[in-house]
């Protein structure tokens, strides 16, 4: 697939592509997105790509997708809503650790939920940077600074 063909391959479905994931979504933005992604997708399989069936290659690209971003969307909604289920404790428990946890509770709240989804991924599940990396489908460098600032934020709010 040359340049001008991938051009007019763009300019004729990308609106389509992006309306079939709008319908789905109920989002713009995130239409907008995925029909970028299909995009680039194909572009960097160009010379892999049989002309014959483009559509519905682009429609099952669009849609492989929107599913890949709602099992991710699924998995930080299952971390945020594990971190505020915290489990009750014993009687024994003294009253400083309770405090201690609900003050860590709320500032998880308040956290921003990227950094708020590492960290959890790394201090509960025990998942190394890499394999964050992996899961979240992000670089190495972006959960490190997620983590980076998810630990500032721990440190900078602790004592409110």
């Amino acid at each position: 697939m040359t340049a001008e063909e991938f051009k007019n391959l763009y300019k004729h479905y990308f609106d389509s592509i992006r309306n079939y994931i709008y319908y789905r979504s109920g989002n713009k933005d995130l239409a907008s997105d995925i029909s970028q992604e299909t995009f680039i997708k194909v572009w960097k399989k160009r010379s892999e790509i049989k002309k014959e069936n483009i559509k519905a290659l682009l429609y099952k690209i669009s849609r492989d997708e929107f599913v890949s971003w709602i099992r991710k969307e699924k998995l930080k909604k299952e971390y945020v809503e594990q971190s505020f289920n915290f489990e009750t404790e014993d009687n024994n428990d003294d009253l400083h650790k309770k405090i201690r946890k609900l003050k860590f509770e709320k500032l998880l709240k308040k956290m921003p939920e990227k950094q708020r989804v590492a960290l959890l991924m790394s201090k509960r599940e025990g998942l190394t940077n890499k394999e964050i990396s992996n899961y979240l489908e992000i670089s190495l460098k972006a959960v490190e600074k997620r983590m980076t600032k998810a630990l500032k934020f721990l440190k900078e709010n602790i004592n409110e």
